[in-house]
């Protein structure tokens, strides 16, 4: 071993280079973590409003549809520390910037806006209350809020506002439909309400 490792050594050194080379970088990512959790959301994560008549819409207010609940079942592997927040797959139709869109009219005027909220949160069979954090995560303060401009986390009833590690998590899901004032869209034919949401589960 010991004379033929500097004869290889020799050879690479000294033979010339003939060929041009190039690089392409090759990435490998991904997250261990401790504990996996799954979601589900009653009803499939559906709210249907049916169909609603363009007369039952106020001219120069938005109209609020009535609140639907869901209920929300989060299940992990062991005690978890993790954050809810939402990806809006109808971004840039939303009426109000914090909230999630229900599409466009076929003029492209935005249709609404829906907001989405948690409530009566059980985790790990003990009453406890949701905190939202506008900062990444550096504070948090009391909210029910789920969306894409906050995060939403599970902390104790009574104690500090700080995320705490669930195992298992059953809350309300509240959904709350807006509508423009339909003197800013065209209704002339069926315009449909086309909200649609993805939640997200983070681990801290």
């Amino acid at each position: 071993m010991k004379t033929f490792v500097p004869g290889l050594l020799a050879t690479l050194l000294f033979t010339p280079q003939v060929y041009a080379t190039s690089t392409t970088d090759l990435t490998v990512k991904g997250t261990i973590t401790p504990n996996a959790c799954g979601s589900t959301i009653s009803s499939g994560g559906n709210a249907d409003y049916g169909k609603i008549s363009a007369k039952m819409l106020n001219p120069d207010q938005h109209t609020y549809l009535p609140t639907q609940t869901l209920r929300l079942r989060i299940r992990c592997e062991g005690p978890t520390l993790f954050t809810l927040s939402t990806f809006d797959n109808r971004a840039g139709s939303s009426i109000v910037n914090s909230l999630h869109g229900l599409g466009m009219t076929l003029s492209d005027e935005r249709l609404g806006a829906v907001a989405f909220g948690l409530s009566n949160p059980v985790a790990d069979s003990v009453p406890a209350r949701t905190i939202i954090s506008i900062n990444g995560g550096a504070s948090w303060r009391t909210g029910s809020y789920l969306g894409h401009a906050a995060l939403t986390a599970i902390a104790s009833a009574d104690g500090a506002s700080v995320p705490i590690a669930v195992k298992e998590l059953d809350a309300d899901l509240g959904i709350y439909p807006t509508i423009d004032h339909s003197d800013n869209l065209t209704l002339t034919d069926e315009v449909p309400i086309d909200g649609d949401t993805t939640m997200q589960l983070t681990y801290l």
